[in-house]
């Protein structure tokens, strides 16, 4: 009798533990974060997963989405591009999360998509990237090549800009740098710049001996034509990049270089006063004035500090921090419109999202493309580290998924991918 009443006591207390196990998880929605903590991306993606955590905290503390706390379920893929879609996988079938914010590399984004197009899950990618791209299961809230790419290269031809007449066009050797360079050509050509006035260089990823390199440009750049350098280099090689470019003394004013993957996190480990002047095309620079910009700094510095985050004191914001931020609210606006975190209800309510970002201006999310409507800022190396804007767009643009610089582009249609 007495072994009954135990038997039965116990049974009861696991049935109610079991009850507040599902209660709780009733009262939360898991939302993965899926950014490499190690390896040669680590330098830039860990600050996305902290910008992540800050919103979700954010977020959280004023009310949570349709009344449910958000959980983080975080994952480390290493900069390992296979590891990526296995860990994706893991977060959509294991871990049951509605949404997945992450990647920086375009190889990783291609590793994951045919993961969040057969569970059909939704990826929010905050990175500038190649174009040539549009799917149902994505939202872009980074650049397309017409918010980046082909306005820097537009404002290096200006005479505010220096008025370059021969290019090196120097990349890491993957997807996002060789396709965005495809594009620079074909515009280059159609601005009347001869091939033999293109210098083509790539490096594996990790990649630390830039000598060799720094010496060709300073070769090729030594032919009569002013000369500029459009970096698609990604990760922890722009360290020993920038050092060897202010090792060799090649100045911005001689051979300006332009980055499309180099913002305030980037140069926190190189000493910048050698590079003042030198340029980078993003979205959002951390130096912006407004409000809006004001209070994403202050909230971030505020997290690294009491997160304790490695040099918490000098803790600097960039673009896709920014567009992780701007993504993860966007998120939770279409999720709270649609009532529910259903994929393709949330799709729907995607569609026309606004935002006023940090940037200082109101972005929206296209209803036809899953792109962003972007503001173009073009900025200059200060020492400190930050940027002096030199250019900016009047207000957002629209992406331009498909290049009309390529070939049969200009017979494509942004199309509403939600209906594919």
């Amino acid at each position: 009798m007495k072994r009954c009443i135990a038997l039965k006591a116990v049974t009861l207390a696991l049935i109610a533990a079991v009850g507040q196990s599902a209660s709780a998880a009733e009262d939360t929605i898991k939302v993965g974060i899926l950014h490499s903590l190690s390896g040669t991306m680590a330098i830039s993606e860990t600050a996305l997963k902290e910008t992540a955590l800050m919103t979700i905290a954010d977020i959280n503390a004023h009310g949570g989405v349709m009344g449910k706390k958000l959980e983080p379920v975080i994952v480390d893929p290493a900069s390992n591009w296979p590891l990526f879609a296995e860990k994706a996988r893991q977060l959509i079938t294991k871990d049951k999360v509605a949404v997945v914010f992450g990647c920086w590399t375009s190889v990783s984004r291609k590793s994951v998509l045919p993961v969040f197009k057969e569970l059909n899950s939704l990826l929010f990618y905050p990175v500038q990237y190649e174009g040539e791209e549009l799917e149902k299961n994505v939202f872009y809230t980074g650049a397309a090549p017409n918010q980046q790419a082909i306005p820097a290269v537009e404002y290096l031809m200006s005479k505010d800009g220096g008025e370059a007449k021969r290019f090196v066009l120097l990349g890491t050797d993957y997807v996002y740098p060789r396709t965005t360079n495809k594009i620079l050509r074909a515009f280059l050509k159609s601005k009347g710049i001869a091939d033999a006035d293109i210098m083509e260089e790539y490096t594996p990823f990790g990649h630390s001996d830039y000598q060799t390199i720094i010496a060709k440009i300073k070769d090729f750049s030594a032919q009569g034509k002013k000369t500029a350098v459009i970096s698609t280099i990604n990760g922890d090689s722009n360290v020993p990049f920038y050092k060897e470019l202010g090792n060799a003394g090649l100045k911005a004013t001689e051979v300006p270089v332009v980055a499309f993957s180099v913002g305030e996190e980037e140069l926190r480990g190189v000493d910048t006063k050698p590079l003042v002047g030198e340029l980078a095309a993003w979205n959002y620079f951390m130096s912006l004035k407004n409000p809006q910009n004001d209070a994403f700094t202050k909230m971030y510095k505020e997290w690294a500090v009491k997160n304790k985050l490695p040099n918490a004191e000098t803790a600097v914001t960039n673009d896709p921090m920014e567009a992780t931020y701007v993504g993860i609210h966007m998120w939770k606006q279409a999720v709270e419109k649609a009532k529910s975190t259903d994929t393709d209800k949330v799709i729907a309510a995607m569609s026309g999202q606004t935002f006023k970002a940090p940037s200082g201006f109101t972005l929206e999310m296209d209803p036809k493309n899953h792109h962003l409507h972007k503001p173009v800022f073009i900025g200059e190396v200060k020492g400190n580290g930050q940027f002096n804007v030199v250019w900016k767009t009047k207000g957002p643009v629209k992406a331009q998924p498909w290049s009309p610089f390529i070939a049969g582009n200009d017979k494509k249609k942004d199309e509403v991918v939600a209906s594919k």
